[in-house]
């Protein structure tokens, strides 16, 4: 009994594994084929990146690398060791595809219509970004405060890449045209959407109500034990 537990919990382990390279390697692809030949901005990491780049001549992969690896070691501090080992996969291999896909000439060649591209990308972006995360990990980089915010404060991922990324876009205003913010602000709206869209795809949440007096101990059970909100009603019998 305990050896087919453990094996299952290999597969799970395994599939988990193959979820995050699959993710990271949609997410690039998006960033190869849509928004780094039509100089489009985002968000996220590759935002800041774009930043980077134009500022200090800093290579895309290599901040990417640099980035992720800090957010790496805060990732470990708040949100746990477990997911910040599942993060490690994609502190190094999203960097690593990121570089590879950057060498094939023929994505670079896809289209050169800008809404085609931003929705392409957005649509890429937000599900390779949504596969990671609904493995229980991330996609490393500015994936992190969302999540963070999420577990301290109980702000919804989709809320928090919004946030984000639109301080990320407000900074690359200095050296981006205006049609290209635009174009921006569409991108990051279009995958925050499929992030969220993907989160919730095939899942149902179950509400359960307590009527009791032991309300603080029963609360904090909930919250410590096994990870959950609550919501508190006055009832009157």
């Amino acid at each position: 009994m305990k050896e087919k537990y453990i094996n299952e919990l290999k597969k799970a382990l395994e599939w988990k594994r193959l979820m995050v390279l699959l993710g990271n390697t949609i997410y690039a692809v998006g960033v190869v084929a849509f928004v780094l030949p039509l100089e489009l901005i985002t968000g996220g990491t590759t935002g800041i990146g774009l930043i980077m780049d134009y500022l200090f001549n800093i290579p895309l992969e290599t901040f990417a690398l640099i980035f992720n690896i800090i957010m790496f070691l805060v990732a470990i501090g708040i949100l746990g060791i477990s997911f910040a080992i599942t993060t490690l996969i994609s502190t190094f291999y999203y960097p690593f595809i990121l570089g590879v896909l950057q060498k094939v000439d023929f994505l670079r060649t896809l289209t050169d219509e800008p809404m085609l591209a931003t929705v392409c990308a957005g649509l890429l972006i937000g599900v390779g970004i949504g596969i990671v995360v609904r493995a229980g990990a991330s996609t490393g980089g500015m994936d992190i405060p969302p999540l963070v915010c999420n577990k301290k404060f109980g702000l919804p991922v989709g809320v928090g890449l919004y946030l984000f990324d639109f301080i990320i876009l407000i900074g690359q205003m200095f050296f981006r045209d205006s049609e290209k913010i635009l174009y921006g602000i569409l991108l990051v709206v279009i995958y925050s959407v499929m992030v969220d869209k993907v989160l919730v795809s095939g899942k149902s949440k179950i509400e359960v109500k307590i009527i009791s007096d032991y309300v603080d101990q029963i609360n904090e059970a909930i919250q410590n034990k096994i990870d959950r909100g609550t919501t508190f009603f006055m009832v009157e019998t």
